[in-house]
């Protein structure tokens, strides 16, 4: 029956199977295609396009960069606090910095005296009488040691440390005083030595030099020949005698010679005074030389072998030791090191001499 299946379309029984049209009728219109879809864009897919990722990589960037500058930028700020706080630690000595406490175990104190003795420098009077003082102040220091290295210098510094010693030997009668002589104790060195209970020596150390210098250089011949005239005035016949660009005035040099006997005197009276019977004097004893710590030791300028330890240890009997040395800080020690540095480069350079001894 026609049109029972609801899924069969209806057919005309008079058109051939297969849809051809019968001969001589008119074909039936074709079916009109399906519409087209309109032009839709692209969807985006869950990141974005790439313009907008490009975007979100760059600000992403500009963010960590933010960051990694931000975190630099406080890691130099406490780098520059930091060296800002260590400025001014070292320029700040603050007072019994490094120093025990009066309230420690029985001790041997220990002073430094390293260098040239002069009223500038780490071996001034002020900081060696200074060191001293609080050496001897301490309670329960038994016994000081002096560790002196020096080639001597400004008799009026070394004065004042003699006679500080002697003060505090005075005030604290039981607190001996020993000098112990690393490499060299000449001078002013061993004027302040002479001023010590016992002096031990390294077999191998030099000791002596008792004696007073005053040095400088004459340059009147050199003008001569250079054909410069020297134009000094003065109010006082002596008052340019120390004048290197005038020729000598024998009144003048036997002046000086005279001054300097005086202060060579009261050098060879403190060592004969802090020496006394221990001392066994020649023609050589004061004339300025210098001994071995081996033949100081047989002369009686001082009274054994010995080291810190050592004394401390055997002598004292306290092996305990606390420096109480006022020493320079850094601010001091790296201005020192570059001045010394150049003065060498200068030395070596300009002014070393064949056979000199550096």
């Amino acid at each position: 029956m026609y049109g029972d299946d609801p899924q069969r379309p209806f057919e005309d029984p008079h058109q051939p199977a297969g849809g051809a049209p019968p001969s001589g009728g008119i074909p039936p219109a074709a079916p009109p295609p399906p519409p087209r879809e309109p032009h839709r864009p692209r969807a985006a897919d869950a990141s974005g396009t790439w313009e907008q990722r490009t975007l979100e990589k760059l600000a992403f960037a500009a963010l960590k960069e933010q960051k990694s500058s931000r975190r630099w930028g406080i890691f130099f700020k406490f780098l520059t606090f930091a060296y800002l706080a260590i400025v001014v630690l070292a320029l700040v000595d603050l007072p019994g910095l490094g120093k025990k406490s009066a309230s420690m175990e029985r001790h041997t104190a220990l002073v430094e005296l390293r260098g040239v003795i002069d009223s500038t420098g780490s071996a001034s009077a002020d900081k060696i009488t200074s060191s001293l003082q609080s050496a001897f102040k301490d309670e329960a220091t038994a016994g000081v040691i002096m560790r002196i290295n020096s080639p001597g210098g400004s008799p009026v510094q070394a004065g004042i440390i003699y006679d500080e010693i002697k003060r505090l030997r005075a005030k604290y009668p039981d607190k001996p005083l020993y000098v112990v002589v690393e490499d060299l104790c000449a001078s002013g060195g061993y004027y302040i030595a002479s001023a010590a209970d016992k002096i031990y020596v390294d077999k191998a150390s030099i000791v002596g030099s008792i004696g007073v210098i005053m040095d400088g250089f004459g340059f009147t011949g050199t003008m001569e020949k250079l054909g410069v005239e020297r134009r000094a005035y003065h109010a006082g016949e002596n008052k340019a005698f120390l004048d290197p660009f005038s020729p000598v005035v024998e009144k003048q040099k036997d002046y000086i010679n005279a001054m300097l006997e005086e202060i060579h005197q009261q050098f060879i009276s403190v060592v004969r005074k802090g020496r006394g019977k221990r001392l066994k004097e020649d023609a050589d004893t004061f004339s300025g030389l210098m001994w071995t710590g081996e033949k100081s030791i047989t002369m009686g300028l001082t009274d054994g072998l010995g080291t810190v330890d050592s004394v401390a240890r055997e002598v004292i009997k306290a092996e305990t030791i606390v420096d109480y040395s006022e020493h320079d800080n850094v601010a001091e020690r790296l201005a020192k090191r570059f001045g010394a540095s150049a003065a060498s480069e200068f030395a070596d350079r300009v002014i070393s001499r064949p056979g000199a001894i550096h």
